[in-house]
């Protein structure tokens, strides 16, 4: 875990060797300051001349000074070495998650990926700050006490070899039954996020159905079970702090009542003052960096979930790869089921596809037909490849796709999905997502073919108008006409659409199609639909049901031959399938 997450300190490996350096500087001075000192008072004691004390003066000034500028470079060298780490590590998980396949996505939900690239992060940054300067700090300021504590007092100094195990038995037990509250209250977290995340994505389903009270009260539940968890937690960890207190004042107080006393019954020839007055000041180091000892392992204790929650994700390899020396040319359009069946997890014990058996030719209209759960598209989702199936081949171009390196097969084959999203910028910005190079012509023929020319030229700002993150400022039916302009700039071999068109009245849909087999002929085109006519004039419509195809023909085939087909054709027509989706 730690050989992982060390691999993104990188260009910091200096400020991060360059603390513990500067930290020991630090130590050794504020070490040998009360060694000073007790010769200092000894020297006073036998009457010594105001230049020795000047001098002795002059000498603690210097280590002071010493002291506060290699501490304060440690802490300059620090900030630079955990902040950078922690901008590393966010990078290395977003790039990581960028090559995930939607297998692995499934595997996170979003909300717990949120959570490891803020929370998680945030508390690794933490600790690692702890560790390259106040964990390094503590050992030696304890050590070399420890030692400083023997040369000056002696016996005195027994003392210490009796609290410093109590305390370290003490802080096992503590983290021994903190560390399970701590792992269980960061998958509360997540299901924390994921509810935030849900209700305000859905926040108009929320308010149209009145139902504020309800979200408010379930999230009022998760807050509070995530409360008690980590109060919980933290009550096991503040018994440290009463136990270090409590070694601290039992360890002074002995050093002041044992050592007075040695001091007067030995006239000072057992133990001086100066040995007295340095045993108190060690005493009171070794303590503190026990106490500081034991913050370090409160960080580190609540960071290592963390930072196995973060090695997960840096370490989960994607179930999709672009083979070595992928196909970089997809030669046409066509597309080719053969045997295939598939399943979303290994687990899972049915099929989503099975014995799935089609061939398109290029420039092919394909229409889909199927009710929900018919698996429609887990179909279209294998051609680009988002998914590898489980059994059989799909092909593309006449090869497999898994042949073809990735980012040149998903270049050809453009789909627009279900759920269309837009991101924050101008209409430009969202269109050029299809071709960054895309010259302003370009984008206006795609907009035109998508029948989103009209409603942009209405804007006051036209094609520089600005887009609300997720499209909120523009209907569903606008929002899917520049899903598709956006997909046409990438001039695809294969298009396809995902019941792209649902929201757009059956006018603007004819158009889009009529566009479609008038200005790209050769480029094939798969729609997904409910309607059925969006997919009436065809070359071919497929019928779905349960994973399986079970119908295949045209429009006039399958109103002969398919009851269902024509079941659907002929209740949506009485219904009145005509409907504008804006």
């Amino acid at each position: 875990m730690v050989k992982v997450l060390a691999r993104s300190i990188r260009e910091f490996k200096k400020p991060a060797i360059l603390t513990p350096l500067l930290v020991s500087v630090e130590v050794i001075m504020e070490c040998a300051i009360p060694f000073v000192i007790a010769n200092l008072v000894n020297q006073m004691q036998a009457g010594c001349s105001m230049d020795v004390i000047a001098g002795y003066g002059a000498v603690l000034i210097l280590m002071a000074v010493i002291s506060l500028v290699f501490g304060a470079g440690a802490g300059y060298t620090c900030a630079a070495a955990s902040t950078g780490f922690a901008r590393n590590l966010r990078r290395d998980m977003f790039y990581k998650i960028q090559d995930y396949s939607f297998e692995n996505i499934d595997k996170f939900s979003v909300s717990s990926l949120v959570t490891r690239m803020t929370t998680d992060i945030m508390n690794v940054q933490m600790a690692f700050m702890m560790v390259i300067r106040v964990a390094i700090r503590c050992p030696l300021m304890l050590i070399f006490s420890f030692i400083m504590g023997f040369v000056m007092g002696g016996r005195l100094a027994v003392i210490f070899l009796f609290t410093i195990p109590l305390l370290c038995i003490g802080l096992f037990l503590v983290i021994r039954a903190a560390m399970p509250i701590f792992r269980r209250v960061f998958r509360k977290y997540d299901a924390l996020n994921d509810s935030v995340q849900e209700n305000v994505q859905a926040m108009r389903v929320v308010k149209s159905y009145v139902r504020e009270d309800y979200e408010k009260k379930k999230f009022g539940r998760a807050v509070k079970d995530v409360q008690q968890d980590f109060t919980k937690a933290e009550r096991i960890m503040a018994l440290n702090n009463p136990m270090m207190q409590f070694c601290v004042y039992a360890g002074m107080v002995f050093v002041l009542s044992y050592g007075s006393y040695t001091v007067i019954t030995g006239r000072g020839l057992d133990l001086n003052v100066g040995q007295m007055s340095s045993m108190l000041t060690y005493s009171f180091q070794i303590l503190m960096s026990l106490m500081m000892v034991s913050m370090v392992f409160f960080i580190i204790t609540m960071s290592m979930e963390s930072m196995e929650r973060i090695v997960e994700v840096l370490s989960e390899e994607s179930t999709l790869t672009s083979p070595e020396n992928g196909l970089t040319e997809v030669k046409d359009g066509s597309v080719d089921f053969e045997n295939v069946s598939f399943k979303y997890s290994k687990k899972a014990e049915r099929m989503a596809l099975a014995d799935i058996n089609l061939h398109i030719k290029s420039g092919e209209i394909i229409g889909i037909l199927g009710g929900t759960g018919s698996s429609k598209s887990s179909l279209i989702q294998l051609i680009p490849r988002l998914y590898d199936v489980s059994e059989g081949c799909v092909k593309v171009g006449g090869e497999d796709v898994r042949k073809y390196d990735l980012t040149a097969l998903r270049n050809q084959v453009a789909v627009v999905l279900q759920k269309n999203v837009l991101f924050s910028g101008t209409i430009k910005d969202n269109l050029r997502w299809g071709n960054p190079d895309a010259t302003d012509e370009e984008m206006e023929e795609a907009c035109r073919l998508a029948q989103a020319d009209e409603f942009i030229q209405q804007f006051p700002n036209k094609y520089d108008t600005w887009i609300e993150q997720g499209g909120a400022n523009v209907s569903g039916g606008q929002k899917q006409r520049l899903c598709i302009a956006r997909a046409l700039l990438k001039k695809p071999k294969v298009l396809i659409l995902d019941d792209s068109t649902s929201a757009v009245d059956t006018r603007t849909d004819m158009m889009i199609r009529k566009g479609f087999r008038e200005f790209i002929p050769e480029t094939t085109k798969i729609i997904i639909a409910q309607r059925v006519a969006s997919v009436q004039d065809a070359d071919r419509i497929i019928l779905m049901e349960g994973g399986r195809i079970s119908a295949i023909g045209t429009h006039d085939e399958l109103m002969k031959s398919n009851d269902v087909y024509r079941d659907i054709y002929t209740s949506q027509n009485r219904v009145g399938g005509d409907k504008d989706g804006e």
